[in-house]
């Protein structure tokens, strides 16, 4: 209830704002927690009033324990990203399981949460991975958008490929990218003009989209 109460306060005016009469989109960021870049993510968002969906890596929490408690606590979701972030496909059924669940229970013991949701790595999956994902209480949650920040593109091009979301969609973004945090402020900006908010992702009709908050 505490956090809950926190994200009303620090996001009052956005979940019945005129400008999400067109709807909502996701902004997802992974592989954090990052210690060099996070802060300055979360202060981002913060200032652009919005939420986002946190894919993090289970290894990243155990290192950074006190970014992935801020990450919550400032109103936003924690979701599964694997404990190193391989290429699931590649690996066996114990394997996979192992990289999940050891991140369920590192997001647990810091969060007090269970992820719901759950992003492989390099979107690369199979079926297997699906169901172990889903055996697990999770929803494989892939993007619609890609910002191609992860090959370095720059701000103005990760800004351009926003402008692609429609709504209900996500977009894939990476905690660690200075580019990426400096094209949030202009990312949520043009779509508020677009009548668009940053939602949290749920399962509608087997797909996971972006709803209201």
């Amino acid at each position: 209830m505490a956090l809950l109460a926190v994200a009303a306060l620090a996001y009052p005016a956005q979940a019945a704002a005129k400008s999400c009469t067109n709807g909502y989109v996701a902004l997802t960021f992974d592989d954090g927690p990052n210690a060099a870049t996070t802060t300055g993510l979360l202060a981002a968002l913060r200032d652009s009033r919005a939420r986002a969906t946190f894919f993090t890596v289970g290894s990243n929490i155990k290192t950074n324990p006190r970014l992935q408690r801020q990450t919550q606590a400032a109103g936003h979701w924690i979701a599964n990203h694997t404990w190193t972030h391989p290429d699931l496909t590649g690996l066996t059924e114990r394997e996979v399981f192992t990289e999940l669940v050891q991140t369920q229970l590192a997001t647990l013991k810091v969060n007090r949460t269970w992820p719901t949701l759950f992003r492989p790595p390099y979107g690369a999956t199979n079926p297997e991975v699906a169901a172990t994902a889903k055996a697990l209480g999770m929803t494989q949650v892939l993007w619609s958008v890609d910002s191609r920040d992860w090959a370095g593109v720059s701000t103005d091009e990760i800004v351009e490929r926003a402008r692609a979301l429609e709504p209900g969609g996500i977009i894939l973004m990476h905690d660690g990218i200075p580019t990426t945090i400096a094209a949030v402020p202009r990312i949520v900006a043009e779509l508020s003009e677009r009548g668009l908010c940053a939602g949290r992702i749920a399962v509608r009709g087997g797909e996971p989209v972006a709803v209201k908050p």
